[in-house]
């Protein structure tokens, strides 16, 4: 999934925006506009997956147009402390003005790809896929999602227009109305386009075999024990795929893996994650 520089340009000018960047009063204040060059390095200070690099780019040169942007990695690469992500050359006040809202970007997608890494390694063997959810930070969907990318998960829906997805409480409001889970999945693919898949979250073994023989594409087995996840594996029926979802950990995963279910759904790994450490190394030419 490559990122449009448009979309790119986008978010880094609403970050720029944000920070107040064209009116830096610490950088007005001291080095004002003068035509100093710095030359500086990106660096990262942790092990981790690198993701972000055009990112990173794209908001230095929003302030120096100018600027040379030279990578030394690519999204994906591992980098342990030490290493060299990145050659920034060009005027100095952009580069301070612009050093935080780059570096908070690339720190948060370096994060994601870093952790989606982890579980996708404790899974190797098993034929489960790592994927993410919706909880992303508002406005950096496509980042969130892309850095999952690059760290070799996979992307679950990217918008509620992608898949009609069945959850407690839409069930809730249906079965008050008398409907089982099968007569909620078949209103459900009655109503929909031919192109969409349907996909609807169970608590239990009966659920989910009344979910499977109605037609859902995909069940949501929702915080299911492993013993449980096994059994409605061990029942499937048609060409209906088995998602794990809810407190999944790195300490758990592998267990859920090896039950047989086919995707397992970390929100986590986009709702809470740890930024990757990365410094600016800045020197005045």
């Amino acid at each position: 999934m490559p990122l449009s520089r448009h979309y790119v340009r986008r978010v880094v000018a609403n970050a720029l925006e944000e920070d107040a960047a064209f009116n830096d009063a610490t950088t007005l204040a001291t080095i004002g506009d003068s035509d100093a060059r710095a030359n500086s390095q990106l660096v990262a200070k942790q092990p981790g997956i690198i993701a972000g690099i055009q990112v990173a780019e794209e908001t230095f040169r929003a302030l120096d147009p100018h600027a040379s942007f030279t990578p030394h990695l690519t999204d994906g690469d591992p980098v342990e402390p030490g290493s060299n992500i990145a050659t920034i050359t060009g005027n100095a006040a952009a580069i301070l003005s612009a050093e935080r809202t780059a570096l908070n970007l690339l720190q948060r997608m370096s994060g994601i790809a870093t952790l989606t890494a982890k579980y996708v390694n404790a899974i190797q063997g098993t034929n489960a896929t790592i994927v993410d959810t919706r909880k992303t930070a508002p406005g950096l969907r496509l980042l969130d999602k892309y850095s999952v990318l690059t760290g070799g998960g996979g992307n679950h829906r990217m918008s509620l227009a992608d898949c009609i997805l069945i959850k407690d409480n839409h069930i809730a409001a249906m079965q008050q109305q008398g409907m089982t889970i099968g007569d909620i999945v078949r209103q459900a693919r009655a109503n929909a386009p031919f192109s969409i898949k349907i996909e609807i979250e169970v608590e239990n073994i009966p659920d989910a075999i009344d979910a499977m023989k109605a037609g859902a594409d995909i069940v949501m087995l929702d915080n299911m024990t492993p013993d449980h996840m096994r059994q409605a594996v061990l029942q499937r029926t048609g060409d209906t795929l088995l998602e794990a979802s809810g407190n999944i950990n790195l300490t758990t995963v592998r267990q859920i893996a090896q039950t047989g279910v086919d995707i397992i759904s970390v929100g986590e790994l986009t709702h809470s994650v740890p930024a990757l450490d990365i410094s600016l190394d800045f020197t005045v030419q």
